[in-house]
């Protein structure tokens, strides 16, 4: 029997979730949260509904709990969203726009019956221009959103028509923040930051904007020109970011009409020779990642935790267990996620969201069987309108998480699904983005152009050795320990090894990291991805339960084996010689 299991923060649900800021490295005044109750529909055509009959909760999607609804409609049915509102007194100035943090997979937006925008993809944020829909006294909006997972060309992740296994529930409609923002004349338009261990170049886009730009330092305050658009901030003693010292510095831009608040890191990522091998490092230093896989997924708001406090929790817990590092794996979060990892100190590895089709013995029992490489993959998955969608996602998330620090590390591809033409693919992103590394085969059919040699081992022997890039275990573990009373679905469970008790999958953990993978170490890797954060539906590989209650393992036990990573991976970089740098 399938069951709803809370998160701690899903027991007590304010009236309007998800009342913070929703972009907090681009802030300013003159916002109004429109999370919370809307009218709701679901209809089989793209006709729209003659009456509501229901309410759902935003910004949670219905097939969550906490949606109110709790029920997947039929792949290609249209859901409607209606809320009438005033906007507060004074609150429009020059214009006034509709931001919809992330909406799966097709919206259409209507203001006062005025067509307002369009979208498409489900996994990043979208403007729409409200100022001449808009008239005084109650205002109207009206949203359409279509699903098909019966299509495989716009991304889609982990979801499926029927659960099951590692795959999971399907999600819909919108499952991110819905907000106005109201806009000065002349705004800055955007914020751009590009960093490095010495200095920030912030770029608005407009070469029009003049102002200043006040810097919070920790020697004090420090006011440089924004001239043409832009501003060179170069402090004189740089503190640099890494997960031991996360410092960030605040940034005020003023212009004569507008005042944004920010922030940047200073931080620099290369490839350097240490102890014989490519290295991974951060701000010239040997760097260990030592992370965890993190699918995102939460037992009562699917794809949308009950607010933002239980990201926090997840990220604070796979700290106290010694982590440094998690892959957000196939899903694009909320920016107040990424803004957390800034503060808190977290690097994230950043997977996209893959598309195409699926083929299990494909995609998984052949790679597993070590028949990985492919000298050419211009011919797989060849459909154009798929390879287009892919890109299009690509380069949406790329723009949309470029500023935040804690990002060190793009995944282009994950074990083949989706996978195409990967070196010019590669060179696609590094066109965007020539700052941070990109692994882009995750796991295997590798051959094309990438920074990281990323390996996946789940079953069998272990062979393990840095040639002529970084060394990346980006997968491995899967420990299974079923915790009774936390389990999504008590009849099945799924993942790679089982363990009975808490002590057996502590003594599980120590021999596989002991055995495995420090002598991989030793061999030039440069970091390793457990599988998983938490357990996710059915399956039950998690270092905590899906509801979050129960974290599995001894802490203390983790942070000794962490220890002995980082130990033994300081013992193998011994003596350095530098090869190339990010940006180039």
């Amino acid at each position: 029997m399938l069951q709803t299991l809370l998160t701690p923060g899903g027991e007590h649900l304010p009236e309007i979730p998800w009342d913070c800021y929703p972009r907090p490295q681009f802030r300013r005044e003159g916002w109004l949260n429109l999370n919370g109750r809307w009218d709701f529909a679901a209809t089989e055509t793209g006709t729209p509904p003659e009456s509501f009959p229901r309410e759902i909760r935003l910004p949670f999607c219905p097939e969550s709990a906490l949606s109110g609804i709790g029920t997947h409609f039929a792949e290609g049915s249209s859901l409607w969203y209606r809320r009438r509102f005033p906007l507060p007194e004074g609150f429009a100035r020059e214009r006034v726009v509709l931001h919809i943090g992330a909406a799966d997979q097709l919206l259409g937006a209507w203001c006062n019956d005025r067509p307002v925008g369009h979208h498409q993809g489900g996994y990043e944020a979208m403007t729409f221009d409200l100022t001449e829909a808009l008239h005084p006294g109650e205002n109207e909006l009206l949203f359409q959103v279509r699903d098909d997972l019966r299509s495989k060309v716009l991304p889609y992740g982990k979801q499926v028509e029927q659960r099951g296994g590692m795959w999971y529930t399907p999600v819909s409609g919108i499952w991110q923040t819905v907000w106005l923002e109201s806009l000065p004349p002349h705004a800055i338009p955007g914020l751009t930051i590009r960093a490095d261990d010495t200095r920030a170049v912030l770029d608005t886009g407009d070469p029009t904007q003049q102002g200043t730009v006040t810097v919070q330092t920790p020697q004090g305050s420090l006011t440089v020109p924004l001239e043409g658009g832009k501003a060179v901030v170069e402090p004189a003693a740089p503190r640099c970011w890494t997960p031991d010292d996360p410092y960030l510095y605040e940034v005020v831009l003023e212009t004569p009409t507008d005042r944004v608040e920010s922030y940047f890191a200073l931080r620099r990522l290369s490839v350097e020779r240490a102890g014989g091998y490519p290295r991974l490092c951060l701000n010239g230093k040997p760097f260990f990642f030592h992370g965890v896989l993190d699918q995102g997924y939460y037992s009562d708001g699917l794809f949308t935790p009950a607010g933002p406090e239980e990201y926090e929790r997840d990220i604070r817990t796979m700290k106290e267990l010694g982590f440094n590092t998690l892959r957000k794996h196939i899903k694009v979060e909320p920016e107040i996620y990424y803004t957390l990892c800034d503060r808190l100190g977290m690097v994230v590895f950043q997977d996209m969201v893959n598309n195409g089709d699926y083929a299990y013995w494909r995609d998984t029992v052949w790679p597993t069987l070590r028949f990985q490489r492919r000298l050419s993959d211009t011919r797989m998955h060849r459909d154009e309108a798929t390879r287009r969608a892919f890109l299009a996602g690509m380069e949406a998330t790329v723009r949309q998480l470029y500023n935040h620090p804690c990002i060190c590390y793009w995944t282009i591809f994950n074990e083949g699904w989706g996978q195409f033409c990967s070196s010019a693919v590669y060179a696609r992103l590094k066109a965007l983005d020539d700052s941070r590394f990109v692994d882009t085969t995750s796991g295997w059919f590798r051959g094309g152009e990438t920074d990281i040699d990323s390996r996946h081992l789940y079953y069998g022997p272990w062979t393990l050795r840095a040639k002529d890039k970084p060394l990346v275990l980006s997968e491995f573990g899967g420990c299974c320990l079923a915790v009774e009373g936390h389990r999504f679905n008590p009849e099945k469970s799924y993942g790679y090894s089982t363990s009975r008790t808490p002590a057996e999958l502590q003594q599980a953990l120590n021999r596989l990291y002991t055995q495995k993978v420090l002598p991989a170490v030793a061999k030039g890797l440069c970091g390793a991805i457990y599988t998983q954060l938490s357990d996710v539906e059915d399956e039950i590989n998690g270092l905590v339960t899906y509801d979050r209650r129960v974290v599995k393992p001894d802490p203390a036990g983790m942070r000794a084996l962490g220890g002995q990573l980082q130990a033994a991976f300081a013992a193998s970089c011994t003596g350095k010689e530098p090869t190339h740098a990010y940006p180039q």
